[in-house]
């Protein structure tokens, strides 16, 4: 199984994961051409190779109106909330080359300088503003040319977010504005990420637990602990320490990716080698300041999942029918029904739905929506799978996708049921009879 392992012992910030990722694929100059021409506003990406700890590694910028939105600009929005738009705030950040910004102090270093900024603030041609989460849809939706799993992951990192910010100021998500992961740089890291997430298709995403930092950061509103409020709301069930290492070392940009993406915290596991990234931050500590990624294969071909079901006694086939559909479609694994005897002897269907751990918000989510169940129930399982791949074989017909599966002792081979379909239709036969055809042609 294709496993990615992300070692998160200095914590993440979205630039960190970046280029920690970028350093696995085969051709990083390429994806960053690809990155630079998605049509983020104003926003230019530049590789740098950092050496920290005398490990060599790579460090991502970003550059907004030629501006590189760097560590001294970055805050959060525990510190600031929006409704006001006429304060502001300062804000001390000891960790890497953090996610965004606003007004800072450095108390906790040898640094003299201090960076003010108002709510609508420029600085030279740049320009800072407030964005909802409609404004960032319509970016990413409207604006990017990117596929629409990579969008859709875009904007749940950014649901995650609001949903912190929503928690922590007791306010509800349409009045969320973001401060610091409303902007340009933001959207360029998450999607960026999201991106390289989606080209390298990890089966499973492994990450240790997270180191936050430790000590205390300073706003407007007062001190507050490390993990900042949001940070900590965001990283919820998840394993978490601190340290002898003063400052913050996971943003709230860094804490969703991982909270959107990551299968299981655990460990590394046991897995062969084949790729391993170092994304660099800006400042030194006595440890790398890094988030380093290793891609490979797991030796046990096993994962976990979880079973979601629901009685159902009220609905409509063809409710039930669009509710699966839905449910496919935004990643379920598999969906499927069974005829069952309820109270007051009626009968009725139990809905169940298998997903990655995940997924199981967005998930629980869909079968409220679509589906008259008052209660859900959930299952833990340990699922075995044979390695897969999907191969193109060129035919009679044109190239075909076949599917290899391999483990166990075992291989299986099977053209993808879409194109033999579309075979089929396209010739005015059965989906036998091209079977037969792609047999015999094999056999010659």
């Amino acid at each position: 199984m294709k496993t990615l392992y992300l070692d998160c012992g200095m914590g993440a910030a979205g630039d960190m994961l970046t280029s920690a990722l970028l350093e696995i694929i085969p051709d990083a100059d390429s994806f960053l051409r690809e990155l630079n021409e998605i049509g983020i506003p104003n926003v230019k990406f530049v590789k740098e190779n950092a050496v920290k700890c005398g490990i060599t590694g790579t460090h991502m910028s970003v550059y907004v109106d030629g501006i590189e939105e760097d560590e001294d600009m970055h805050s959060h929005d525990d510190c600031d909330h929006d409704h006001s738009h006429d304060h502001h705030h300062e804000h001390s950040h000891d960790n890497h080359d953090h996610d965004h910004y606003h007004e800072h102090s450095h108390d906790d270093h040898d640094h003299d300088h201090h960076h003010e900024h108002s709510h609508d603030h420029t600085h030279g041609a740049h320009s800072h503003s407030h964005s909802s989460m409609a404004d960032i849809e319509h970016i990413v939706r409207d604006h990017l040319k990117i596929n629409a799993r990579v969008a859709e992951k875009v904007l749940e990192v950014y649901r995650i977010i609001a949903e912190a910010e929503s928690s922590v100021h007791g306010v509800p998500v349409t009045d969320i504005h973001f401060h610091e992961v409303g902007t340009m740089d933001a959207v360029a890291d998450i999607t960026a990420v999201c991106m390289l997430l989606d080209k390298i298709s990890p089966d499973k995403i492994v990450a240790s637990p997270i180191h936050v930092g430790s000590g205390q950061v300073k706003c407007a509103h007062g001190i507050l602990p490390v993990p900042a409020p949001a940070t900590a709301h965001i990283l919820s069930g998840v394993p978490i320490y601190g340290g002898s290492v003063k400052g913050e070392l996971c943003t709230p940009t860094g804490a969703a990716i991982l909270k959107c993406f990551v299968d299981e915290f655990g460990d590394m596991p046991v897995m062969k080698t084949d790729k391993i990234g170092y994304g660099m931050g800006k400042k030194d500590f006595e440890r790398a300041n890094c988030v380093r990624a290793i891609l490979g294969n797991t030796s046990d071909d096993t994962d976990e999942i979880i079973e979601l079901a629901c009685n159902l006694d009220d609905v409509t086939a063809e409710s039930i029918g669009f509710a699966m559909d839905m449910l496919l479609q935004n990643g379920a694994k598999d969906v499927f029904t069974t005829n069952i005897g309820m109270k007051k002897s009626r009968p009725g269907i139990m809905l169940s739905v298998l997903c990655d751990a995940r997924d199981r918000e967005l998930m629980r989510e869909l079968i409220f929506r679509h589906t008259t169940t008052l209660g859900i129930r959930e299952y833990g399982y340990k699922r075995y799978t044979l390695s897969r791949e999907i191969v193109s074989e060129d035919t009679i017909y044109g190239k075909i996708r076949k599917k290899i599966s391999t483990g166990y002792g075992v291989t299986r081979e099977k053209y993808e049921y879409d194109d033999l379909a579309n075979i089929a239709n396209e010739n005015g036969i059965s989906i036998d009879d091209v079977l037969k055809e792609l047999r015999k042609n094999k056999n010659e």
